[in-house]
């Protein structure tokens, strides 16, 4: 099957049905929706693209988002979907090492994306391609790769988890057996970047016939999101932790009590306890939460809206990140053994989500899937009723705003500057953000040192991952193998 046979479909069924919605303004129904589709897969025929071919997406949140990315797999073709708030030189790495035979971008991305000398088209007009529409979506297997979800590595360099249209059919399959039901009366806001969570979740509102919203400001206000959830109505969205509590924020400004809100998917990092209890107090049960991540993308635990309990009383298992999905075997290991309840381990999981590998990195890939698990990475428990609880990150993965920073990415950035002899980055907590981003040098004498660095990650690299405070020490703390002591720094910072 192919992923944007759901489209075709679903614009059969009900032609007439809103689809997609700039703000509160209609822009197009179901049957437009899937001739636009089908229209731009005729265009990216005509410029080369064949049926298995790479195609990326930078850009921001808009309805062509979604029109180009089942565009993709109308052809056949596979989806690069690229964080619009990337740097450009990281967005060309990307296109670059995916092999991406054509970028589908906005006015806004694609001159800065075209100076990076990138090598392929890109286009900016994906809405309105002419010509004769592919008529039907392109044969394809549960097998056939759809999707090469990039997410950041240890070694600062991002990884292409592997998709295929089987993986992302399991994953739509499992929010509706364990996060929500959806009707075709439901709508989908997007106000996090579609390139991740909140465009996976796109495909069960496309199978379910329902509408999508595309906040006018591109990105996430949280005025803007409770007025769109009163007009709209039955509104649901995936929000990260810091999202969650600026929406929280603005509805107590307005003394508002989300009106029109249906479902708040959170997710992508630490929720703060204090921070749930006053989006639950303010909002009322809405709230489900998912574990997840691209190599298992949005399904490898769940905490519901029944495990949240209430805002008075919380469930019992309010601290933890739910039971696995429907779909998924979990298990806790140490040295490759499945340990006792309450024991910490390594999380690994299998199943019918997990990714088929890495592109070009057999040796991640070989470090990643053994027999079929996947290993996250993270430290966990898991209780007698199956309910897991992260304990640790066994990478030092910084969250911040619910998006990853690795910290060597912008150690390797910062020791570019002549006068830093060591740079390691470490997060630290944060009430807004999660985590923010810290850097610890060793430098020279160099006055505007602070400044020269910003300039330096400024040209280099996303604004989120960037220092927000610089500590400078005569030396780092090290061990006996000349290793830089992080929970050394952790602990000084605190």
């Amino acid at each position: 099957m192919n992923i944007a046979d759901w489209l075709h479909r679903t614009a059969a069924r009900s032609p007439d049905h809103p689809a997609l919605f700039s703000g509160t303004r209609p822009c197009a129904t179901y049957a437009g929706f899937a001739q636009q589709a089908a229209g731009l897969a005729a265009a990216l025929q005509r410029h080369g693209v064949q049926p298995g071919d790479p195609v990326a997406l930078y850009m921001r949140n808009q309805p062509e988002y979604l029109i180009g990315l089942f565009a993709i797999w109308w052809h056949g073709a596979v989806a690069v979907p690229v964080n619009a708030k990337l740097h450009p030189q990281e967005a060309a790495w990307i296109v670059t090492h995916s092999g991406s035979r054509l970028v589908l971008s906005d006015t806004d991305h694609a001159g800065p994306l075209a100076e990076t000398r990138v090598g392929v088209p890109i286009l900016t007009d994906p809405g309105a391609a002419p010509g004769d529409a592919l008529a039907r979506p392109a044969p394809r297997s549960q097998d056939d790769l759809a999707w090469i979800f990039y997410t950041s590595g240890t070694t600062g360099r991002p990884k292409g988890a592997m998709l295929s249209h089987g993986n992302l059919a399991a994953m739509s399959l499992a929010y509706l057996a364990d996060v929500d039901d959806v009707q075709p009366a439901d709508c989908m806001l997007y106000a996090a970047p579609l390139s991740h969570g909140a465009g996976l979740y796109s495909l069960v509102h496309v199978l379910r016939g329902a509408r999508h919203c595309f906040p006018e400001s591109g990105g996430f206000d949280g005025v803007e999101v409770l007025a769109l959830a009163r007009a709209l109505e039955r509104v649901s969205l995936f929000a990260a932790p810091t999202m969650v509590r600026r929406m929280t924020d603005a509805a107590r400004d307005e003394a508002a009590d989300g009106q029109g809100l249906k479902t708040v998917i959170y997710g992508g990092g630490p929720m703060y306890q204090a921070d749930l209890a006053r989006a639950m107090a303010q909002f009322g049960p809405r709230f489900v939460q998912i574990y997840g991540q691209g190599e298992s993308p949005m399904t490898i635990t769940v905490l519901d809206r029944a495990d949240h309990g209430t805002a008075a009383l919380p469930g019992p298992h309010i601290a933890s990140v739910g039971r696995p999905h429907s779909t998924i075997d979990l298990r806790v290991t140490n040295d490759g053994r499945e340990v006792p309840p309450g024991t910490p381990g390594e999380v690994e999981l299998r199943g019918p989500t997990v990714m088929r590998g890495y592109l070009n990195d057999p040796d991640a890939t070989a470090r990643s899937l053994k027999d079929g698990w996947l290993s996250t990475g993270d430290i966990g428990s898991l209780d007698a009723q199956g309910y897991l609880t992260l304990t640790d990150r066994s990478k030092d993965v910084i969250i911040s705003g619910g998006s990853n920073v690795y910290p060597r990415e912008v150690e390797e950035i910062l020791l570019r500057h002549p006068q830093v002899r060591e740079a390691s980055v470490i997060g630290v907590p944060d009430p807004e953000w999660g985590e923010i981003v810290v850097a610890v040098l060793a430098a020279g004498d160099c006055a505007d040192l602070e400044e020269e660095l910003d300039a330096l990650c400024r040209d280099s690299i996303a604004r989120f991952k960037r220092p927000k405070r610089y500590l400078r020490l005569t030396e780092l703390p090290k061990n006996s193998y000349g290793k830089i002591l992080k929970t050394e720094l952790r602990r000084l910072l605190a």
